[in-house]
């Protein structure tokens, strides 16, 4: 199907679900029975066509990856507009849900790529820090001093542990493969804001985990805006020697590099929300400044 065809389609969708699954009352749960159901019909969509390339040739592969791409923006398109029908977005809500469509977007070519790659789980904390303990509780007992400086010692070892603890820390990131032997564990972020410290350190931490876990960890930060020489906060992680950051241009080449597709031209030949989108819901966007946050 062509996108024109798709988007109609899911459309359709929408008016039924609108008609026949959303009661009146609170815009927060009938916008996420829009988004499951829409969601639902996208992954049906989907499926159909996975199934008429059960044993892919990589050309096969790349037709598969267009159609699910193709399939993926259609749903996007319609909706972003029929929550905009339920519920006018504003700046907040319009810019988080952009962010987590595009981290989904990017994130599919890994799915269904063009160059071996694998899917992995990511790291367990409490496995990772049991590893850090056993390695150091076994340096601690080689050393030449009693036990009861060797049980001050691990004493001492645990409090930062405890102190890690209790700020619930996770190791999962958006993507984790592994490529040519190495694990690669990827985060994905539309931008960094003025009110991102914490945010920016819980990154650091996790990415200097990963740094000592074993040679075989990379992290990797993919950013969809253009950098900015005065963000302090991207500069903080590019800085740091925990992470690879990758922002706009340089983010679409790496996908290309690990995947073998090359997104940014898929969506410069195919995404053009101004004019795929409803009118009214472009004007609203422009009247609002809210239509620049659709450059992908």
């Amino acid at each position: 199907m062509i996108k024109k065809e798709l988007i109609e389609n899911f459309r359709k969708q929408a008016d039924f679900i609108a008609l026949n699954k959303l009661k009146n009352g609170d815009k927060k749960k009938q916008t996420k029975i829009l988004n499951k159901e829409i969601k639902k019909y996208c992954e049906l969509l989907i499926k159909e066509e996975t199934g008429k390339y059960l044993d892919c040739s990589e050309q096969d592969n790349s037709v598969l990856l267009n159609q699910i791409l193709l399939i993926t923006y259609a749903s996007y398109v319609v909706m972003l507009e029929a929550r905009h029908k339920l519920w006018n977005y504003e700046y907040m809500s319009f810019t988080r849900r952009i962010g987590e469509l595009w981290e989904v977007f990017c994130k599919i070519p890994f799915y269904y790529p063009l160059k071996e790659l694998e899917i992995i789980a990511a790291p367990k904390y409490k496995k990772v820090q049991e590893n850090f303990e056993n390695k150091s509780f076994e340096y601690i007992d080689s050393l030449a001093i009693d036990e009861t400086q060797k049980r001050i010692l691990k004493y001492y070892y645990s409090i930062p542990w405890r102190m890690l603890d209790s700020g619930n820390i996770k190791l999962e990131l958006d993507l984790h493969f592994r490529q040519n032997g190495q694990d690669y564990n990827c985060d994905f972020k539309s931008g960094f804001g003025s009110n991102e410290k914490g945010n920016v350190n819980r990154i650091l931490l996790v990415g200097s985990f990963y740094k000592n876990i074993n040679d075989r960890q990379r992290a990797v930060l993919f950013v969809r805006q253009e950098e900015k020489k005065n963000n302090h906060y991207l500069q903080t992680l590019k800085q740091s020697p925990f992470w690879e950051c990758y922002c706009s241009d340089e983010c679409y080449k790496k996908i290309e590099y690990f995947t073998g597709f090359d997104i940014k031209k898929w969506i410069d030949d195919n995404i053009d929300w101004e004019n795929d989108i409803s009118n009214n819901f472009r004007d609203y966007l422009k009247e609002n400044g809210l239509i620049e946050y659709l450059k992908w």
